[in-house]
């Protein structure tokens, strides 16, 4: 596996753990992120700090990339000291980033006009998913890059999907989020319900988790909201962000999307009062002032 020499930019909550992996699997990786103390764990592991997105240009052959916004993918593949400028022939860029499908479709086309690759591959699964390699993977781009990554991937990731052209992964995942805004305020509001009813919320989280009512944001973040837990396996922000892309691109496709919609604006509410860091449970504060 470690014939090649990957490059991974991003260290947070999700990329730190995909790098893990990566290095456990016996990779030479060189990182890069732009506050270096969040890859000092890393860098005790084994990964190769460079001081920029250039340097690992220069020196990798397959590039990860797990950034934040749609603007941090930009600067990171497109600013100064960036990924493409200097991109050669034969090189893969894979951006796992939730980002922007017309964006994916911009890289694409500049990585091949360099004689490189260009992959969008966002995940699902979140910092749990990371953790234990369990992500499911959306790609889009060219079928023999996807090939090229399948190896990496399958150390990251668990279920991995070749969804079709640049920009597919995006859309693919862009979907997926809108599935997660219909059930994570559908699971909120059914546990405010629960609650002012009087009923135990751990066992009515066990009772319908294994019924027709069972979702993924009800077994795993149920759990979290009885604990009072609101630290960020994703961010608010984060999803705030993936939930505008997706309107974005259901506008480009006269396609009306009120539900998701009504939930980005249940967010921003929360992200306003102060919680825009917290993960996306947290929405489970409106509906129940005894959590502020």
């Amino acid at each position: 596996m470690a014939d090649k020499v990957l490059g991974f930019i991003g260290t947070g909550v999700m990329g730190s753990s995909m790098i893990g992996h990566l290095l456990d699997a016996g990779n030479e990786v060189h990182i890069y992120n732009r506050s270096p103390e969040k890859a000092a764990a890393l860098i005790a592991k084994g990964a190769i700090w460079e001081d920029s997105p250039a340097d690992i240009t220069s020196k990798c052959s397959v590039v990860f990339t797990m950034v934040g916004f749609p603007y941090d993918v930009e600067e990171v593949y497109l600013g100064r000291k960036g990924l493409l400028p200097e991109a050669k022939e034969g090189q893969l860029f894979v951006d796992m980033t939730t980002s922007s499908p017309k964006l994916a479709k911009r890289l694409y086309t500049i990585a091949k006009r360099r004689g490189a690759g260009m992959l969008d591959a966002p995940v699902t699964g979140g910092d749990r998913g990371a953790r234990e390699a369990t992500l499911t993977i959306f790609a889009g781009g060219d079928k023999p890059d996807f090939e090229a990554a399948l190896p990496y991937f399958k150390i990251m990731g668990r279920v991995i999907k070749y969804m079709g052209a640049a920009g597919s992964g995006q859309n693919a995942k862009l979907a997926n989020q809108i599935v997660i805004a219909g059930t994570m305020t559908g699971m909120c509001e059914a546990l405010a319900f629960a609650k002012a009813c009087g009923l135990d919320l751990s066992e009515f989280i066990e009772a319908a988790g294994g019924g027709s009512a069972a979702t993924w944001s009800l077994n795993n973040y149920g759990p979290r909201i009885v604990k009072g837990d609101f630290a960020p396996g994703f961010f608010i922000k984060h999803f705030i962000k993936d939930m505008k892309l997706a309107e974005e691109a259901a506008d480009e496709l006269e396609l009306d999307l009120p539900a998701l919609t009504v939930t980005r604006e249940l967010y921003e509410e929360v992200a306003e009062g102060g919680y825009a860091d917290n993960g996306t449970q947290a929405l489970y504060r409106l509906y129940d002032p005894e959590e502020e």
